[in-house]
């Protein structure tokens, strides 16, 4: 009986310890209304036997440049609000460089060509640290002729049994990142 007891006491305690945390994270997060101002999306893509998931918040340029956005030549957390995930659910390369199995923090600088960067720390906001990064690749960037691109988005291209592109396209730039497997 008492082992009832120890375990649903331990169940209710998690249940109102979730219902706090979520309150808190949705009032963070949340405009007047509950509406997100920069939604949320995630995309996730199968390379071979690895998955490739991305999460990131989606701002739309509403009449701005994305030069007043996401400045050239200073780290932009690649999306709004927290900063971008990237997890790899084996050893890729990104880029030409060897990233462990993890998830991390998607950070770019933007400019005539990119860098992307893969940072150990996930954050909200604009809380980089320098210290955590654990790669930065370039990337060349490619003025599309397709339509802008109103709201940010991530998204994979050029897929094989052993690549992909991971696409970044916002307003008329488009920078993209090869991740390959063994």
């Amino acid at each position: 009986m008492k082992k009832i007891i120890t375990s649903l006491f331990s169940v209710f305690a998690l249940a109102v310890l979730f219902t706090f945390s979520s309150t808190a994270t949705f009032a963070q997060e949340r405009a007047e209304g509950g509406v997100r101002v920069s939604p949320n999306a995630a995309v996730s893509q199968n390379i071979g036997a690895t998955v490739v998931d991305v999460t990131y918040g989606r701002p739309g340029l509403k009449g701005r440049s994305l030069e007043s956005l996401a400045p050239a030549g200073q780290v932009w957390r690649t999306g709004a609000n927290e900063s971008a995930a990237i997890t790899f659910s084996t050893d890729v390369m990104l880029g030409g460089e060897m990233v462990e199995a993890g998830t991390y923090s998607l950070y770019t600088i933007p400019g005539d060509n990119w860098t992307i960067i893969l940072n150990k720390k996930l954050s909200w906001g604009t809380s980089y640290d320098a210290t955590e990064d654990v790669i930065r690749v370039p990337a060349a960037v490619t003025t599309t002729e397709a339509a802008p691109m109103e709201w940010f988005a991530i998204y994979f291209d050029t897929l094989s049994e052993t690549k992909a592109h991971l696409n970044l396209h916002w307003g008329t730039t488009l920078t993209a990142i090869p991740i390959t497997i063994e």
